[in-house]
Order: structure tokens, then C-alpha cells, then sequence
């Protein structure tokens, strides 16, 4: 059993208060806290980063640092009927997956080997950094139909567990 597995059956050993959340329960709720950061007018998605019972950084989705938020000026993607899920590139936001590593770097902090916690399953695009910034495994409360993504975890051997609440 894996060390985040074991950590998830905490709740149940004998002795333990089963109304304490796991460790991967209350990192998932404190997702659901940094998503209410969001900027973002269609989806507010919060993601940490967890290394030995310790968060290193958070990020959530929004426009980069400095410069006017979706509120501010419109959504492109809703002024001009993108769907979700496609043509990400046409948006003035960051995910959360991408904030929370570029926090990480801009703030010196290793993550080789964490663990990422996120409100919704990481994006095609947003896998290939979590993928070669070393994260080890995954939990995600919402879905997101993304093929080539799982198919690129699986292929790298990340762990990417769903935990609902």
C-alpha cells in the first residue's frame, strides 16, 4: 500500500475518531478554500501541493498576477461561445494546476515527488507540467473528460486517485 493510501485509511484504524477527516480528505477541502480565490467567471478551480503532511504552495485559476481579472474585462471564452475543454489557449487565465507549480518556482520550493490535490482532474496541458515537475500522484474531486490526460498519467505511472467529499 502506498503512503498516501495508508494515510487515507487512517480514519478507520481502531482508536482514531472516525468523524477526523484523512489526511487526503482534509487536503481536498482545503482545495475547495483556495478555489473561492478564483477569478475566473465560468469555473473556480483551487489546487495545493502536498509533500509530507505539508502544503508548499496553492494556486487557483485566474489571470496573471498584475493584470485585470475576467470580472474586469469579460471572459473571451464566453464572449466568443468556446466550449468548454477546448481551445484553451484562448483565455487570459491560468489554471490552478499551472499556478500552484509556478508558485512553487517562483517561491524556491522543491516539489519533486509531491502530491497535487485539485478541485477538478488536471487538463492535457496542465498534465504535461504536472508530469515533468516530478509530481508523484494525484487526487481530483471533479471530473474532466480529457483522454490524452489519463492516458499521459498512465503512461508516466503518476498515481491519480478520485476523493469525493
Amino acid at each position: 500500500m502506498s503512503e498516501e493510501a495508508a494515510l487515507h485509511t487512517q480514519g478507520e484504524k481502531e482508536g482514531v475518531d472516525p468523524s477526523r477527516p484523512s489526511w487526503p480528505e482534509y487536503f481536498m477541502a482545503i482545495t475547495k478554500m483556495v478555489a473561492k480565490r478564483t477569478t475566473c467567471l465560468r469555473r473556480g478551480v483551487g489546487a495545493i501541493l502536498v509533500k509530507d503532511k505539508r502544503i508548499l504552495a496553492t494556486g487557483y485559476n485566474g489571470a496573471p498576477a498584475g493584470l485585470k481579472h475576467c470580472a474586469e474585462v469579460g471572459c473571451l471564452r464566453e464572449n466568443s461561445s468556446i466550449p468548454s475543454g477546448t481551445r484553451h489557449e484562448l483565455c487570459r487565465g491560468l489554471h490552478a494546476e499551472q499556478n500552484v507549480i509556478i508558485q512553487a518556482a517562483y517561491h524556491g520550493i522543491a516539489i519533486k515527488g509531491a502530491t497535487l490535490y485539485c478541485t477538478n482532474k488536471p487538463c492535457v496541458i496542465c498534465s504535461k507540467m504536472i508530469i515533468n515537475a516530478g509530481i508523484k500522484s494525484i487526487y481530483y474531486e471533479e471530473g474532466y473528460n480529457d483522454p490524452l490526460s489519463d492516458q499521459m498519467f498512465a503512461e508516466a505511472g503518476l498515481e491519480i486517485s478520485r476523493l469525493r467529499l
